[in-house]
């Protein structure tokens, strides 16, 4: 489906505007300008979208109502007869449930530690979030930058509401991170000397992304799964976490295991357990759209949650302002940052732009819905929804002819698919539910608040305050999966073999919740998205 006649009238005003624009910058926000556009028209402040969980050892505490629902939801296996007096299944040292990158990197590091390690994933090895990312990596190893310029723009981007511990250490450890995915096999944009390529992010002071084209998440993601599979590391495909297991003095001792395939349960014993189950954009708050893999249900949260894990910033959401929003087959798709990063701008339907083009995301995203809703100056689409549009043709004018192909590859072969040249024509574009700011509450060794249970990746909360930057999470899964797998390692070799495995704390969840008059009959974690069940 390429653009309708009314589309591409429309896009005149664009191609009109656009030889002004070269070169030119928008004037970024003042921080008064940049409050204001928050408070009046981010989700994160919309607030009926939100609600006060009614259990729980963060009772009280505003989630948004899709992540309150599933929260407040009975266990997955109440009323199932598990015997787990009997030999489990599977006995590790480090159990660790999620096969993306953080749960990759976890166990790349607690094998080499000489630990016992396995990984159970809801799908295959591999479907992540992290296969989706797409504009690149950041890491201070440049001459003109440091971890403490890197750590400034944390702060800075995440309101500087991060906990200062973890975003130390995910600066301290970037260039390391890039030493090591390099020495693995990952192939960074280099120039022909074979200095490192980088360019901006949104809401940097310094060129630090490092990208593979854009599919850097497809690139890393290859390299970790190879490696994984390269040390014979145990991966089990196709089981989902259905719950934790505790020991009898509450400490994290495993999971029941829910096979996909089989529609069986099965136990796994462990003497440590990493989350890094990622996000859960296929929530869809508000009714947006997502950049999510189909297995982003928040599985991990609730888990940790229903276990007595405390929560951080549960409440804070991102919406990635650049998702695809025609043609619909492109609904929700994310449009990496790093077009914005070679130049592309955002315009509304005269043709004009309305934001500086590396505003920082929660910013970018408000600003896009403050044109489309309140200004309405968003362009019309056949669907019923307005969007604006993101001119990408002017990367080729500031760059030179083929820098698109070879820089956002694709980018380009995903709009290419349905009749759209994005060399020659801008896109259509609105936010896009993309990333989970909050989640479960670390220490900079990525231990949360119960005892041998550790949570990395998206699944975690408090690296990235209230609002990441682009390249900060493709970096964050690396840094603590690896401090996850180091410490869950180091822990195991100390422990006995967990005993009195028990669901002691999901029937007592279970029954605050008939107390509280919560829950309403649901179940979780969902594992797949609602509509996939039709």
């Amino acid at each position: 489906m390429t653009y309708t006649p009314q589309l591409r009238e429309l896009m005149k005003k664009v191609e009109e505007s656009r030889a002004s624009r070269v070169g030119v910058n928008y004037p970024r926000m003042t921080p008064e300008e940049r409050r204001d556009v928050l408070q009046k028209f981010h989700p994160d402040y919309i607030v009926d979208g939100f609600r006060e969980i009614a259990v729980g050892v963060d009772k009280g505490a505003r989630m948004p109502v899709e992540m309150a629902d599933v929260f407040e939801a009975k266990s997955r296996v109440s009323g199932t007869e598990l015997d787990l007096t009997a030999d489990p299944d599977y006995d590790v040292d480090v159990l660790i449930i999620g096969g993306g990158g953080a749960g990759a990197s976890a166990a790349l590091d607690a094998h080499k530690a000489g630990a016992n390690v396995m990984i159970a994933t809801k799908l295959r090895f591999g479907d992540a979030n992290t296969m989706m990312a797409q504009g690149g990596i950041q890491a201070a190893d440049k001459e003109n930058d440091t971890p403490a310029i890197h750590y400034l723009d944390v702060l800075g981007g995440g309101r500087f509401e991060n906990l200062p511990e973890l975003a130390r250490a995910l600066v301290m450890d970037a260039p390391l991170v890039i030493k090591w995915l390099e020495d693995m096999g990952t192939m960074f944009d280099k120039k022909g000397d074979g200095t490192m390529i980088t360019i901006h992010g949104g809401g940097t002071s310094r060129k630090r992304m490092h990208a593979a084209r854009d599919y850097t998440g497809a690139e890393i993601m290859r390299t970790l799964r190879d490696e994984v599979l390269n040390q014979g590391i145990k991966v089990v495909e196709f089981s989902a976490a259905a719950e934790l297991l505790l020991d009898s003095e509450g400490r994290a001792a495993g999971a029941v295991l829910l096979n996909l395939e089989t529609e069986q349960y099965e136990i796994a014993r462990a003497k440590t357990v990493i989350i890094a189950t990622g996000g859960s954009g296929r929530l869809h708050y508000r009714g947006f759209p997502t950049s999510n893999h189909y297995g982003a249900t928040a599985d991990g949260l609730i888990l940790g949650y229903r276990a007595g894990a405390k929560t951080i910033y549960a409440d804070s959401i991102q919406y990635h302002p650049t998702g695809g929003a025609y043609p619909p087959q492109l609904l929700g798709l994310l449009v990496t940052e790093k077009t914005r990063g070679l130049g592309a701008t955002p315009l509304n339907i005269k043709g004009e732009q309305f934001v500086y083009h590396l505003e920082t995301r929660d910013v970018a995203s408000s600003a896009i819905i403050r044109e489309c809703e309140e200004r309405n100056l968003g362009v019309p689409l056949p669907t019923g929804i307005t969007a604006v549009w993101l001119d990408s043709p002017l990367i080729e004018l500031t760059h030179g002819e083929g820098t698109v192909e070879r820089q956002l590859p694709a980018m380009l072969r995903q709009f290419q698919r349905f009749g759209v040249d994005i060399r020659k024509e801008p896109m259509l574009i609105y936010p896009t539910l993309h990333y989970q700011n909050g989640g479960l509450l670390i220490d900079a060794d990525a231990r949360s608040t119960v005892e041998n249970l550790y949570v990395a990746g998206e699944a975690a909360g408090g690296i990235h305050g209230t609002n990441r930057l682009m390249g900060n999470s493709l970096l964050d899964i690396i840094v603590f999966g690896r401090r996850a797998g180091r410490d869950a390692a180091a822990k195991s070799k100390d422990m006995a073999v967990p005993a009195g495995l028990n669901l002691e704390h999901a029937e007592a969840y279970n029954k605050a919740l008939e107390e509280s008059g919560a829950g309403n009959g649901r179940v979780s974690p969902i594992l797949l998205p609602h509509y996939t069940h039709r």
